[in-house]
Order: C-alpha cells, then sequence, then structure tokens
C-alpha cells in the first residue's frame, strides 16, 4: 500500500517521471486526445454531414461507408500502411519499406516527445477519415463490396505513398512544400479521387439534391468543426505554441468561411442557408489545414474568407461540367485543398519563406492531383472488372439501405 501511495503522488506532483526518458506527459496527453478528435471526425462526425445530406433510403449505407473506413482502414494502417507511409530506413524518396510491417520495430520508445505507439494511432485516424472522405461523391449508388475493395487498395497504393512523399521522407517535403496538417495528403487527395471516382460510378438515376435530414448536417459539421482542432493543432505533435497557433488558425478561418458562404449565398440566391453555412465551416477547415501552423491569424482570415466563396462557387460547377459528385467533395475538399495549398506559400510567416515557395506549393499540389487521379482510375478499373461498380437500377431505386444492408433507417 505504501508504494501504491507514493506512486500516486508521484502521478500527481510530478506527472513527467512516470513516462519514460524522452516522452513528456503533456504532449502525450495532447495528442491522445487529438487522436480521439480526429476520430470523432469520421464517426460521428461524417457520417451525420454525409448521411443527413442523403435521400432517407441511403442514410445507413452513408453511415456504413464512413463506420466500416473507421474498422477497415484501422487495422490496413497497422498491418501495412503505416510502414509504407513512414519508415525511410531504405533512404528512399518515393515509397517507405516494409520494415515496420505489423509494426514490427515499434515498441512505444519515443518519437519526438510522444510514444511510437501514439503517433501510429494519430496518423491512422488520418488515414481513416480521408477514404472515408472520398464517399461523399459516390454515396447512393455505391456497391458496398466494392468500396470495400477500393477502401483497402486506395489507402495502400494511394494515401501511404502519398503520405510519405509528404511527411514521411519523401520528395515533395525535400522539396520544402508546407503541408502542417494534410492540405495535400487528405483534402486535395480525397478530393481529387472523388472527382475520379464520381466521372467513373457515372450518374445516380435521380439525382435529388434535397437533404433528408437537416439537422444531421449541422450536428456533423460541428463535431467536424470541434474534431478539426485535433486534426490540425494535434499535428503540432505536443502540446506548444505551434499547436496553440494551429489551434487559433482553425477556428478563425471555420468562421471566416462560415460569413463568406453565407453571403455568397445570400447575394446569389437572396438567401443565407443553414447547409451552406455548415458547408462553409468545412470549407474553411479544408483550406486552412496545410497552413494552420505557418501563418498569423489576419491570414487565416483571409484564407477563410476565400475559401468560403470560393468553394460555394466551386460547388456549382458539377451541374455546368455534368459529373454527379453526390455531396460536393471536390468542390470542398478538391478545390478547397488546392487553394489552401496554395495560400500556404502566399501567407506563410517569414520563419518558413524561402524564394519559390508558392512554386513549390503549386508543384505539390500538381504532382498530388496527378498521382491520385492515375493511382485511383487504375484501381477503380480493376475494382469494377472484380465487383462491378454500382449496384443495379432496381436496388438504386430500393435504397442502398435495403438492397446493400437489409435495414432500415426509419420504421414509418
Amino acid at each position: 500500500m505504501g508504494f501504491i501511495f507514493s506512486f500516486a503522488l508521484l502521478v500527481l506532483f510530478f506527472p513527467g517521471t512516470c513516462f519514460a526518458a524522452g516522452i513528456d506527459s503533456g504532449d502525450t496527453a495532447w495528442i491522445l486526445t487529438s487522436t480521439a478528435l480526429v476520430l470523432m471526425m469520421t464517426i460521428p462526425g461524417l457520417f451525420l454531414f454525409y448521411g443527413g445530406l442523403v435521400r432517407r433510403k441511403n442514410v445507413l449505407s452513408t453511415f456504413m461507408h464512413s463506420f466500416s473506413a473507421a474498422a477497415v482502414i484501422s487495422i490496413v494502417w497497422v498491418v501495412v500502411g503505416y510502414s509504407l507511409a513512414f519508415d525511410s530506413s531504405q533512404g528512399n524518396q518515393l515509397i517507405g519499406s516494409l520494415s515496420h510491417f505489423g509494426l514490427q520495430g515499434i515498441t512505444g520508445s519515443p518519437n519526438g516527445t510522444i510514444p511510437d505507439y501514439l503517433f501510429v494511432a494519430f496518423q491512422g485516424t488520418f488515414a481513416i477519415i480521408t477514404i472515408a472522405l472520398v464517399t461523399g461523391a459516390i454515396a447512393e449508388r455505391a456497391k458496398f463490396s466494392a468500396y470495400i475493395a477500393f477502401a483497402i487498395l486506395w489507402s495502400t497504393l494511394v494515401y501511404s505513398p502519398l503520405c510519405y512523399w509528404v511527411w514521411g521522407g519523401g520528395w515533395i517535403g525535400a522539396l520544402g512544400a508546407l503541408d502542417f496538417a494534410g492540405g495535400t495528403v487528405v483534402h486535395l487527395s480525397s478530393g481529387t479521387a472523388a472527382l475520379v471516382a464520381a466521372i467513373m460510378y457515372g450518374k445516380r438515376r435521380n439525382r435529388s439534391t434535397t437533404p433528408h435530414n437537416v439537422p444531421f448536417v449541422v450536428i456533423g459539421a460541428a463535431l467536424l468543426w470541434v474534431g478539426w482542432f485535433g486534426f490540425n493543432a494535434g499535428s503540432a505533435l505536443g502540446a506548444n505554441s505551434d499547436s496553440a497557433l494551429a489551434f487559433l488558425n482553425t477556428n478563425t478561418a471555420a468562421a471566416s468561411a462560415v460569413i463568406a458562404w453565407m453571403l455568397t449565398e445570400y447575394f446569389s440566391k437572396g438567401v443565407p442557408t443553414v447547409v451552406g453555412a455548415a458547408s462553409g465551416a468545412i470549407a474553411g477547415l479544408v483550406a486552412i489545414t496545410p497552413a494552420a501552423g505557418f501563418v498569423d491569424p489576419l491570414s487565416s482570415i483571409m484564407i477563410g474568407l476565400i475559401a468560403g466563396s470560393l468553394c460555394c462557387f466551386a460547388c456549382s460547377l458539377k451541374n455546368k461540367f455534368n459529373y454527379d459528385d453526390t455531396l460536393d467533395v471536390v468542390g470542398i475538399h478538391g478545390i478547397g485543398g488546392l487553394w489552401g495549398c496554395i495560400a500556404t506559400g502566399i501567407f506563410a510567416s517569414a520563419a518558413y519563406q524561402f524564394d519559390g515557395l508558392i512554386m513549390v506549393q503549386i508543384k505539390s499540389a500538381l504532382a498530388t492531383m496527378l498521382f491520385v487521379g492515375v493511382g485511383t482510375f487504375i484501381i477503380l478499373f480493376i475494382v469494377n472488372q472484380v465487383f462491378g461498380l454500382r449496384v443495379d437500377d432496381e436496388s438504386e431505386a430500393k435504397g442502398l439501405d435495403l438492397s446493400e444492408h437489409s435495414e432500415s433507417a426509419y420504421t414509418d
């Protein structure tokens, strides 16, 4: 009992001494919290946001896309994804090695000031939400078996290599490109994949744009807004000044983008909509992601204002170009991610600026779009040959909740 009492006092008054040398208890606590917040962005944040936007007969299938991504990609990440994304032991600038296959060699030792295992878990939540974001472009017509196959292949063969290029020791990072929390890795990649997928899946038979549950949409957006503090501020990998700046910039950009989207709708439609305000928040959050720790708060206002108006306009382009991006992944994450990447080069503080930074940001964005676009096309082509990408007309008319999962969200 004396030992337990002494240990409790040690934890209470000297918490840092209870961790292995090099591990900081404050940093660890914050990244543990951030990891939970980022997972919350997908389950339940994203599936409520997406689920509210689709028709009532497809809400469960939309939930299932995000929920199953959390399960499937968690395993893929531990088995192979993390090693491909972050194992730079071979000095390769294109892809990590498989030395950490199944997390071999990951022992919980310090990674900076946090345990290795925690870094694996934190980065895994990014892999999860990226593939879940893509599903917004193919909602209401995607065959579930094909989606699962695509998710496994895309996360392994597209997401992990791109992550390595930017953060794991690859060539984009070596150029000096700035991506604080995933403007290219998460948002530009998911937006590009969404565009390819929307075209390859083809249009829905009934292209309804009326959300079946607006409260779901707003609750989901609110959870995403709060969870984004873990996404961006957590990417400082510690409880420090960079984290605090990213936290403030994240909220500021989201707020300014909401205002910009509402004003854009007011001048174009005569009224600001609730769904528009929620979408504006996401647009601002997307755009500030690559810049969160590199710009000052006034710059984050500018980034958010432009993102709100730009993404609002971009979402209308799918009708002009005649592709069916069900939930505007391209307009918000693709265009918002592209703007955020370039804006980082424009507004980065002097400590991060160098001659040619803007061109480096543009090159990294173009490389991301090319790689992800081609990779997504090849994977979807193969998946289509094996499974078929979409359900048949009868199943689509019935709704994916019943045809793919034999359940219904509503009994009346």
